[in-house]
């Protein structure tokens, strides 16, 4: 048997082997819902854009799914669902995270802002509008982590919080370039308007800092 025989009869013995580990002590479609009705369920109560909201949940939901699932605001979206794309952005006591990352549980009492909150048609949040007339997204997916990520980073300047890219801890705390885009860094485009978004965040800062 030559060398390629032999690589896929090997190919095929590791796929059906692999086949085979996947149908072990695997749940049946009613095992699972049976579980699934078992798992721990607590009651969060949170605002969410302002509107007190009680959800009783699986205590493993996130809050990105809980947005999304049970309470259907859409707007904020998941992609990579690891953390790493930043889609998923929203204010938690007006400091931006990760909600895909976040266990709905751990924001009892706190409030929520997503992108539905922030503005609306006919009195767009100036991050909003800016967003808009620069042109700063494309197919639009990430946007509205985009400008969560954006509003709350133009807070952190006013507030003082530095970044990896501040340079002197002690000077007036100011949004260059470089610290805008460090600032930003979660938040990846896929379409690459990074140059746009600059633009509409810089307005934006320059006209409240």
């Amino acid at each position: 048997m030559d060398e390629t025989n032999a690589f896929e009869v090997n190919r095929r013995k590791l796929m059906a082997g692999s086949a085979a580990l996947a149908t072990l002590n695997l749940p049946s479609g009613v095992e699972a819902q049976a579980l699934d009705e078992e798992a721990p369920r607590v009651v969060v109560t949170f605002t969410i854009n302002g509107h007190l909201q009680r959800l009783q949940l699986d205590t493993r939901v996130t809050l990105l799914d809980a947005l999304r699932e049970h309470l259907h605001l859409t707007g904020t979206k998941k992609g990579c669902d690891h953390g790493h794309c930043g889609a998923c952005t929203v204010l938690a006591n007006g400091i931006r995270i990760n909600a895909c990352l976040s266990l709905a549980v751990m924001h009892d009492s706190d409030e929520i802002t997503t992108i539905e909150g922030l503005g609306r048609p006919g009195a767009l949040h100036p991050m909003q509008a800016a967003f808009i007339e620069y042109d700063a997204f494309q197919c639009g997916y990430c946007t509205p982590g985009q400008i969560c990520s954006a509003v709350a980073l133009v807070d952190e300047v006013k507030r003082g919080v530095p970044s990896h890219a501040t340079g002197d801890l002690t000077a007036p705390m100011t949004l260059s370039n470089v610290e805008l885009r460090e600032r930003m860094s979660g938040n990846i485009c896929r379409c690459g308007a990074y140059s746009n978004i600059a633009d509409a965040v810089s307005k934006v800062a320059g006209e409240m800092l």
